[in-house]
């Protein structure tokens, strides 16, 4: 394959882009199938007159950027060969109007409450389109009827829309209508200086505010062709793991909860409250909003502060590692975890399971550990996985991911080197990527800057591959395991629907 040209960021493994004309448009889709490459993103920008499309894939050696013009607002469709494309593509086209065409035509993230192809120069006129008129599919036969959940639910999760198709209370099939958490961040992004744009970019989802903060601040620094200062990365890489932790713990709770363990909730949610309250008191904020900026990070951490983080580390990895105890002893807990919600290892290869689901079902990727960059390429970490794929194998992999993550902590404290923690940014143009594993799987951003200010960006949350894959792990399960089986993958409404 001939690369024309490569992306600087501070991961180890490279990330090159080519120009894929005409047909090496799918024989360059096909050619990463064979050899076992994975497609991250797709998306769409326009350029002088015409369209195009991008498309990232993931090999062990690094990424592929793959660059397509747009025919007459045309492109072939890449879900024959990669399942996760096709809401990609129906994404790509509400924004900017260029067809796939495939079989799939049905919306996406347009709800009829807005500009039609919104990242147009010249979006369309306002359209009408009633949620009623989205065409579910719909499954026919004897004692066959229909639950219709969402989007609007019954307490404080995000909008989704999920139709069930059920016998008795044994589900056939689920289809999800999502999109109501659109905010157009990619339009709001275009104009913004850089350092305007690290801010809505710490704000794409709230509980993965450092990982896309990291991963747009790796973006700019490519495309500045600078690397930040050790200090910053290890401090980076602090914030990344505080926040992992954090979110796996409101997670396990959670999930004791909705398998009628009130005790795990209460357990976890202090815990993950000590760390919110520890960072507001170190570092200014609980979710850490800000810290993560282009050019290094805006916030230092003193003696005091490095004390009162390994004395809450020692104390959280015992009290999880009771609480681990008493989850895989509960013989309630396990009765609703074990076989519950699965995704059999060679289904989640053939849907491009990513993050933490896919580690569950034995699809091990982790950028820290397959394509690290500071400071992991200087940790050794250790990938947790598991084979079950069920509800019982992702509560595994959280608790062995706590574990690693608490023990990282201790490393980047232990080493944390001296000097700055942040560097001048020259104003240039050009394009970039940051790539970074966020505790649900690799986030992706993609940069265009003209004279410090941002043209195009286009972010990519994990979300995308997993909230498919969530319509096969329901298949089979009786409607009420839904809300434990969707709170064991913790996909994204927010960071799913840019």
């Amino acid at each position: 394959m001939d690369f024309q040209g490569s992306v600087k960021t501070d991961c180890i493994a490279p990330i090159w882009t080519v120009e894929a004309e005409g047909e090496d448009w799918i024989n360059i889709a096909g050619s990463c199938r064979e050899q076992g490459g994975r497609l991250v993103s797709i998306w769409g920008s326009e350029a002088g007159e015409g369209f195009f499309v991008q498309a990232a894939y993931v090999f062990p050696e690094g990424m592929l950027i793959a660059r397509h013009p747009a025919v007459e607002g045309q492109y072939a469709s890449l879900s024959d060969l990669f399942p996760c494309a096709g809401r990609m593509q129906r994404a790509v086209y509400d924004m900017l109007g260029i067809d796939h065409g495939g079989a799939d035509k049905r919306p996406w993230l347009s709800h009829g409450m807005g500009p039609s192809f919104p990242l147009r120069k010249n979006p369309l006129p306002d359209q009408v389109l009633s949620e009623k008129d989205y065409p579910f599919v719909a499954v026919e036969g004897e004692g066959v009827h229909e639950v219709a959940v969402g989007p609007v639910h019954a307490g404080i999760i995000e909008p989704g829309h999920f139709r069930f198709q059920v016998v008795g209370e044994k589900v056939l099939r689920l289809e999800e209508r999502l999109g109501y958490k659109h905010k157009g961040i990619e339009k709001q992004f275009e104009g913004m200086t850089v350092q305007e744009g690290a801010g809505l970019a710490g704000r794409i989802s709230g509980d993965s505010t450092v990982a896309y903060s990291w991963t747009y601040a790796m973006a700019v620094e490519s495309v500045c062709g600078v690397k930040p200062p050790e200090r910053a990365s290890f401090l980076r890489g602090l914030f990344l793991e505080r926040e992992r932790i954090a979110n796996h713990l409101a997670d396990l709770g959670a999930l004791g909860n909705d398998a009628g363990f009130a005790f795990g909730l209460s357990q976890f949610s202090s815990l993950r409250e000590d760390i919110l309250r520890l960072n507001k008191q170190i570092f200014g904020h609980r979710l850490l909003m800000d810290l993560v900026v282009p050019g290094g990070v805006s916030r230092d951490l003193d003696m005091d502060a490095k004390r009162r983080i390994f004395e809450e580390c020692e104390i959280m990895e015992r009290r999880v590692r009771d609480l681990r105890e008493i989850y895989m002893d509960h013989t309630g807990l396990q009765d609703r975890f074990l076989t519950t919600g699965r995704i059999a290892p060679e289904l989640a290869a053939k849907l491009g399971l990513a993050g933490l689901a896919g580690r569950a079902s034995r699809n091990a990727v982790d950028l820290r550990v397959d394509h690290p960059y500071s400071p992991y390429d200087r940790l050794e970490v250790v990938m947790a996985t598991h084979h079950g794929g069920d509800v019982a194998a992702r509560v595994s992999v959280r608790f062995d991911e706590i574990a690693e993550s608490l023990r990282l902590t201790g490393l980047m404290l232990e080493n944390l080197p001296e000097g700055q923690i942040s560097c001048e940014l020259p104003r240039m143009s050009g394009c970039g990527a940051g790539w970074v594993e966020g505790f649900r799987g690799e986030i992706v951003v993609f940069l265009e800057i003209e004279k410090g200010r941002v043209r195009r960006a286009h972010a990519h949350d994990p979300s995308w591959q997993n909230w498919p894959a969530l319509e096969f792990a329901v298949i089979g399960n009786i409607v009420p395991d839904f809300p434990l089986i969707n709170k064991s993958f913790n996909l994204s409404y927010s960071g799913h629907d840019l």
